[in-house]
């Protein structure tokens, strides 16, 4: 992780607090703008607040998500698939990204995946090659109803790696035009080099063996798994479209760089942080960081780019004070 000095430490600290002045300490809610003739749904950009409202009813679609009579329109021609991560659901996971997405004129679908059952609050602990054949039934479920010819994939953690399994393997290159992954495990994790520790010590099989009876995707997660291993001898394909959106405050994809795909024409990798030195956001924060979140959207449209917003954003419970609108 990069040295980050005592001055940005210090701006982050006092525009909070100036922040907190002007706006009070209310819950950081705001909404996007949205078509003339509707009213735009609420943004919650806490994620902590947002998982905690949520996770007690994790089959229930996020805002505006799964409205299957959607048909997208000529500005927006593929709907937009968000896909949870690891021991997250689709509701608690998309508060931020998918009200965002549906107040920009987006058909936004969201499913669960890799979990005991769809209703279970936990998901995302299957086998990874098992959840890609799940993305690519929903993908087909998604196409079969809105008519569109491709769709824009969404994920965070778990669900910004899993999709390029389903493109690469299962045929899923010929039906996603852009991926979009917040804080995306594509070259796995050291979990702050616990797993190299483990390795050192002669442990790592055992608990290894263990894990991969409640969470095999965790295992399967892990920097030089086999798994990964197999996935990124081909990182990428020349008819899709990769963006990674990373902070280098990611506490669980560490080192953080191993959220980004090689260089390629098709590859964009951004460090949020290198925007904007006051935003903070961790690995979960970051699925409803504003700052991403308007990164996300010039992903999906670069052609109708909004203003990428500068504010303080702290881990897990998101910006202080008021978001500006984009």
């Amino acid at each position: 992780m990069p040295y980050r000095p005592l001055t940005r430490r210090l701006i982050v600290l006092i525009t909070a607090a100036l922040a907190v002045l002007a706006a009070g300490l209310g819950p950081a809610l705001s909404a996007s703008a949205a078509t003339a003739s509707t009213a735009p749904l609420p943004v919650n950009y806490d994620f902590a607040a947002g998982a905690a409202a949520t996770f007690s009813a994790p089959a229930t679609p996020p805002p505006g998500a799964n409205n299957f009579s959607c048909r997208p329109s000529a500005t927006h021609p593929y709907p937009v698939i968000l896909v949870n991560g690891t021991l997250a659901n689709m509701n608690d996971n998309w508060q931020a990204a998918s009200p965002i997405l549906v107040n920009h004129g987006y058909c936004v679908f969201a499913f669960n995946y890799g979990g005991s059952s769809p209703s279970a609050g936990i998901q995302g602990t299957g086998d990874i090659a098992a959840s890609a054949e799940q993305l690519a039934a929903f993908v087909s479920r998604v196409l079969a109803a809105t008519g569109a010819a491709k769709v824009d994939l969404v994920g965070h953690s778990q669900g910004g790696m899993m999709p390029r399994y389903y493109i690469n393997v299962l045929g899923g290159a010929a039906k996603v035009a852009t991926l979009v992954a917040l804080a995306p495990s594509n070259y796995g994790t050291t979990l702050d080099g616990l797993t190299q520790l483990g390795l050192q010590l002669g442990i790592i099989l055992p608990l290894n063996s263990a894990l991969s009876t409640v969470c095999t995707a965790c295992v399967q997660q892990e920097e030089g798994s086999a798994f990964l291993k197999t996935l990124n001898a081909s990182p990428t394909v020349a008819a899709v479209d990769y963006t990674v959106i990373e902070s280098w405050d990611d506490e669980v994809v560490t080192p953080y760089t191993n959220a980004f795909l090689p260089a390629a024409p098709n590859v964009t990798n951004i460090t949020v942080n290198r925007q904007c030195l006051l935003d903070s956001s961790d690995h979960l924060e970051i699925a409803a960081d504003p700052v991403a979140m308007a990164d996300m959207l010039n992903a999906l449209d670069p052609a109708h780019p909004v203003r990428v917003p500068c504010l303080v954003v702290l881990p897990v419970t998101g910006p202080v004070g008021p978001v500006p609108a984009f």
